[in-house]
């Protein structure tokens, strides 16, 4: 067995499964199935994990095979799997390290006006700064260990981002707005978990218009 599809093709008969079935699991389509097991394609780097569960081995035993055979397109996918792995790793790191800085931002605006008795202007600021630094992060992370996407996956997210853009830019200024005007700032930052709300629903919607595009 010299190549990924034959591989694929004989862990779903050993686990009696149809391409249907497979399909249905993974949430893709029957062609997509039919197209790795006879290599008119790759699986996507998100599938090979679920892939892998499905037919009850781990990544390292699909490939271990192939990893001894001349053939350059395995050894090219393997490498490009590998890489994806290893780029995964680092942008996780950057979110997870985002992330925590955001939370630190909220909880210095919880008790640094009304505990520590902060100027509320000094105190919005630094947040504004931990939270230019935390999305600083991330942009940097996702543009440097970026996904390789189809052309359509990239018009999507395009705009997905411009939509974010705007409601971004209206959140800070009604933010803004609300906090100066009540000095309520231990209460107002509740708007930003309700932007990050928004964008995780957006996030969905746009995920399930894309699954039903395939479909």
């Amino acid at each position: 067995m010299n190549n990924l599809g034959e591989r694929l093709f004989k862990l779903r008969r050993d686990k009696k499964l149809s391409q249907e079935e497979v399909a249905e699991k993974l949430n893709v389509t029957r062609q997509t199935i039919s197209k790795w097991e006879t290599n008119q394609s790759m699986p996507d780097f998100d599938k090979v994990v679920p892939l892998c569960e499905l037919y009850g081995i781990t990544p390292n035993e699909l490939f271990i095979e192939l990893k001894g055979k001349k053939t350059s397109k395995n050894n090219e996918y393997i490498t490009l799997l590998e890489d994806e792995k290893l780029r995964t790793s680092k942008k996780a790191k950057g979110i997870s390290i985002s992330v925590v800085l955001y939370f630190l931002g909220i909880v210095w605006t919880m008790i640094s006006i009304p505990v520590m008795n902060f100027n509320p202007v000094v105190a919005s600021a630094i947040f504004l700064l931990v939270c230019g630094i935390s999305t600083g992060i991330i942009i940097y992370v996702c543009i440097k260990y970026k996904k390789v996407k189809t052309p359509k996956e990239t018009e999507i997210d395009k705009l997905r981002n411009q939509i974010s853009s705007v409601v971004a830019i209206i959140v800070t200024i009604t933010y803004l707005i609300i906090s100066f005007k009540t000095m309520a700032w231990h209460l107002t930052w509740i708007i930003w978990i309700i932007f990050g709300l928004f964008e995780e629903i957006l996030k969905l919607i746009f995920m399930l218009r894309n699954y039903k595009d395939e479909k």
